[in-house]
Parts: structure tokens; C-alpha cells; sequence
């Protein structure tokens, strides 16, 4: 029942608790869903519901809305449930802490010189158990911003760990850490001329009929999309239990492990090694065979030459665009509602069921008998 009503409420635009519990008061069909039930469930179970992504996948392969042709693999940035001037530079918090530490020990020699005053005037003790209201304030902020300097602090030693190049264990000044939702990041948003206060998504699109085939958050240890080409490949087989014929990816998302790694599993890669121009996509196709010594950039940078290559990449922005954009524009999700990396993926991937529910209902919507008997189951 409760499955029921949440992907309802999803599809339908309706994915804040608030106006879902609403609805379940007084709307007919969300009334029906839940046989007149009110169930407060989404934070709860969304661990779980997300698992409903992969059954939901395996419906979309029954109805062969999903072939494994061409899969494109692309990231955006959305929202998170947090302002961004709720921030603090890795700098200024050791500035802070060392003022409110000075002014904490300050507070403190100034209590405990007024308790001994009025032990003496009134001849008693105090419990003592109490602290003043702007002690208190002090020692809680003080608190909060050692707790982020000691995660800021973790966080750099982690880069270290994933071989991420020019990390020195030690968080650059201007790494910041947010104190509504510490998961989230600052990221540039699209179009680089402001910033927001953001996570990083990631899809896997089949070229078929644009359904996701895989959806993760970047680790905010790693880059935003450098690293992410093979844990998505990987959760695609684990969707599916099969790998793509082709895989199709921007220059993000390109490194020499992720170029040499899906190659050596059969899979046809396109995947540039650096940015490509118009200028480049203009020269003239390579002829001949390729040559023995070339490293695996320059065997990437020789295919998208070619006039298959070019072919096939110019794919790449016709699969992931399009679904960004249903999700983000048509369907109004530009924000997460909750906080924590653990909740707010789980929230992506209800964003991605609804996106492929969508597309099974349309197709089965337009008559197409084939796939009416995996609606009714």
C-alpha cells in the first residue's frame, strides 16, 4: 500500500511529505491507494523503496523499451535542501574556533568569578549545573565548527586514499563544509556563472527508449563526474545482469582507468580523453591501421575521428539531455527535500523510477499490445 502511494504521488508531481499527507486526506485516488490510511512513511523507508529501481528496470526490459545498444552516461547538479551561506571555509573556521575558544575559556573565568562572589555575599552554594545563555551559544558553535574542521579534515586524508591527484592530506583554505546538510557541496551551477549549494547526480541512459538504466551520487571525495564511468557500467550490469554494447560518456568522465577497464570487457567505448572543439570534429578521418604503439588516449582521440566515431558520439547529448531535462523542467525536481547523502540518494532514485514508470505507462498508453501485460503485472 505504502509503495503504492509513494510512486503515485511521485509520478504525479507530488513528492513533498506535506502535500502528500494532504492529499491522502482528501484526495479520491490517494484515499483508494491507501484504503483510507494517513501513513507518515517516506523518511522511514525510503532505503528500501529505493530498491525498487532495478524491479522497475527489469519491467522496462520485459516490455524491450531497453536494448543495451548505446548507453550515455552524463551528470547535473541539483539543489540540496540547504543554503549555501550556511557554509564555512576550511580558513575561517580556524580563525574561529581559535576567537571562540579564547572567548569560551573568557566566559567561563567570568562565571566562575560571579558564583564565587555570590557564595560569599548570600553564604551558599550553587549547583553550578547551569550555564549562562551566551556560554552556551559559544560552546555549541564552537563545537559545531570543530566537529566540520575534523570532518574537512577526514575528508582530505580520503582523497589521498582514492589516488586523487594533487590531494596533500590537509584541506586547501577554501574547501568548505556546509552545516545544514555537511554531505552536499558548493558547485558551480549550469553555466558557471554562480554557484549553488549542490549534489552531483549520475544516469545511465539507453538509447532505445531513453529509460535510465543506472543511477548514483558522486561520492563528494571524488571529482564530480572523473572516476564515474565504471561504477555506473557496473550498476547497469547489476540492473540487468548484462553489460552495454556501447557505452558513450563526455570528457568528464574519461581517465586511463576507465578507457583501458571497459575496453577489456568487450565494450565499445566512446569517450574523449580531453575536451573536444568543432575545429577538431572538422579534421579529416585517419587512414590506414592503427598503430601498435599508440596508449589508449590516442587510440580514443584517433576513433572519434572517424566517421563512425563521430557518428556515434554525436549521440552522447541526444540520450542524457533529453531526461535531465523531463526531470529537472517537466517535472519541476530542481531541489531535494532531505538531507544526508544516504536519504537524498535514495530520493534520486525515486526521481529515476518515476522517470522510467513514465515511459512504461506511455508506451503502454500508445496501444502498443506487446507491453500490456507487464502493466498488468
Amino acid at each position: 500500500m505504502m509503495v503504492k502511494v509513494l510512486l503515485y504521488a511521485y509520478c504525479i508531481d507530488v513528492p513533498l511529505s506535506r502535500k502528500l499527507a494532504k492529499r491522502l486526506e482528501e484526495d479520491i485516488a490517494f484515499k483508494v491507494l491507501a484504503a483510507n490510511n494517513t501513513p507518515d512513511f517516506r523518511k522511514d523507508h525510503l532505503p528500501a523503496l529505493a530498491g525498487l529501481f532495478s524491479r522497475v528496470l527489469k519491467l522496462c526490459q520485459k516490455a524491450r523499451l531497453v536494448k543495451l545498444g548505446h548507453v550515455a552516461l552524463d551528470g547535473t547538479k541539483i539543489k540540496a535542501n540547504a543554503s549555501k551561506h550556511k557554509a564555512m571555509s576550511y580558513k575561517r573556521m580556524k580563525k574561529e574556533e581559535a576567537c571562540l575558544t579564547a572567548e569560551v575559556r573568557e566566559l567561563l573565568q567570568r562565571a566562575e568569578t560571579v558564583d564565587e562572589e555570590e557564595n560569599k555575599r548570600y553564604n551558599q552554594d550553587k549547583r553550578g549545573d547551569g550555564l549562562p545563555e551566551e556560554l552556551a551559544f559559544k560552546k555549541s558553535h564552537l563545537e559545531k565548527i570543530r566537529e566540520a574542521k575534523e570532518a574537512l579534515e577526514i575528508e582530505a586524508q580520503q582523497k589521498i586514499n582514492y589516488g586523487q591527484k594533487g590531494a596533500t592530506g590537509t584541506p586547501p583554505d577554501k574547501t568548505q563544509r556546509n552545516f545544514t546538510d555537511p554531505d552536499s557541496y558548493i558547485m558551480p551551477a549550469p553555466g558557471g556563472k554562480q554557484f549553488i549549494q549542490a549534489y552531483n547526480t549520475q544516469i545511465a541512459v539507453d538509447s532505445n527508449q531513453q529509460v535510465i538504466v543506472a543511477a548514483r551520487l558522486t561520492n563528494p571525495n571524488q571529482p564530480p563526474d572523473k572516476g564515474q564511468a565504471k561504477p555506473l557500467v557496473e550498476a547497469v550490469k547489476s540492473n540487468i545482469t548484462r553489460l552495454p554494447h556501447q557505452v558513450l560518456a563526455d570528457a568528464g568522465h574519461s581517465s586511463k582507468d576507465a578507457l583501458e577497464g571497459l575496453s577489456t570487457q568487450r565494450i565499445d567505448v566512446c569517450m574523449p580523453p580531453d575536451k573536444m572543439y568543432y575545429s577538431e570534429a572538422m579534421l579529416a578521418s585517419p587512414r590506414g591501421r592503427i598503430p601498435k604503439d599508440l596508449s589508449a588516449a590516442d587510440k580514443m582521440r584517433r576513433k572519434l575521428r572517424t566517421k563512425k566515431g563521430k557518428e556515434y558520439y554525436a549521440l552522447r547529448k541526444q540520450l542524457p539531455e533529453p531526461v535531465f531535462g523531463q526531470i529537472k523542467q517537466a517535472r519541476g525536481f530542481r531541489q531535494f527535500s532531505l538531507r544526508d547523502i544516504g536519504k537524498v540518494s535514495s530520493e534520486w532514485q525515486l526521481a529515476c523510477i518515476r522517470h522510467n514508470l513514465l515511459k512504461l505507462f506511455g508506451a503502454q498508453g500508445h496501444g502498443l499490445a506487446r507491453y500490456r501485460y507487464v502493466m498488468v503485472a
